[in-house]
């Protein structure tokens, strides 16, 4: 009996990874706008004004989060992509 699967790459399960943290920063944005009283709105990089409810701060928490990880995986990628054109040559 043969299985065939395919192998997880790296680069695909840490999109999958950063996609499913950004979705749970959603989640619990809305989950707190709409329980909590936050008091205050939120301020997306403190110039953006978004509403004191759920959507706010959903849009805040899931801008906030693939921001803050999606840079230094950028980062990382492009550095990385930089070695291995380096080895080859």
């Amino acid at each position: 009996m043969s299985v065939t699967q395919t192998p997880l790459n790296g680069r695909r399960f840490v999109l999958y990874l950063y996609v499913a943290i950004v979705a749970v920063a959603g989640g619990l944005g809305v989950i707190l706008g709409e329980v909590v009283d936050m008091g205050e709105p939120p301020r997306l990089f403190f110039l953006v004004p978004l509403p004191p409810n759920g959507a706010g701060f959903a849009v805040y928490g899931v801008v906030t989060v693939a921001v803050a990880l999606g840079l230094p995986l950028a980062l990382v990628s492009y550095v990385s992509g930089q070695e291995a054109s380096r080895e080859d040559t």
